[in-house]
């Protein structure tokens, strides 16, 4: 039986703890588990990812990539104005969030992630940079990186009260569209204006 490569153990590593973030959340992304269902030592992924922090970082880069092949489908053609693409994005993202929790969760957070040191950033300040460049275009008045990273934590904020049900209760919508429109209004102004 012919051996697997490197690169296809490697990549069956972080298809397996992609496949499980997704099913149980980060908590279960343990070396152990994801080589224990990628049927290898439990020694195995060390080869591959010395540490603990570098599978993480692998599997959250999938996410990242998937998020980003999400926006640009959202984004092809270019055509609306600034706000109606930030407005794109910004469902995709919540979308996305809603969707994917498991990974969503692990994406963000950069208390088990150092994103800087193993590369994440490249993946991940792509997106905010896109951003900054329409908020910069609908409030050219603004510091479109804080505007944009203060809607950002709006949306952050909107997909995690509405994961957990809390929105719903609150408000009394059963769909997350009257919220965005209003996280939006209140950071680029109300439509049309």
């Amino acid at each position: 039986m012919a051996r697997e490569s490197d690169t296809g153990l490697r990549d069956r590593l972080v298809d397996v703890g992609v496949e499980l973030v997704a099913r149980e959340g980060v908590q279960a992304l343990t070396l152990r588990e994801i080589a224990r269902r990628a049927g290898v030592s439990h020694g195995a992924p060390r080869r591959y990812f010395p540490t603990h922090l570098e599978l993480l970082s692998a599997i959250a880069r999938r996410g990242f990539d998937e998020l980003a092949a999400r926006a640009a489908a959202a984004e092809a053609g270019g055509e609306g104005t600034a706000r109606a693409r930030v407005g794109a994005l910004a469902r995709v993202y919540l979308e996305f969030a809603l969707e994917k929790r498991g990974m969503y969760e692990l994406m963000f957070r950069h208390d088990l992630l150092e994103s800087g040191h193993l590369g994440l950033r490249d993946s991940s300040l792509p997106l905010f940079g896109r951003l900054v460049q329409l908020v910069g275009r609908v409030r050219p008045d603004a510091d479109a990186r804080l505007v944009a990273g203060a809607l950002w934590a709006g949306l952050h904020g909107i997909a995690q009260l509405w994961g957990w049900g809390s929105l719903q209760l609150a408000t009394g919508v059963d769909d997350f569209a009257p919220l965005l429109r209003s996280a939006l209004d209140a950071h680029l102004g109300p439509e049309g204006e």
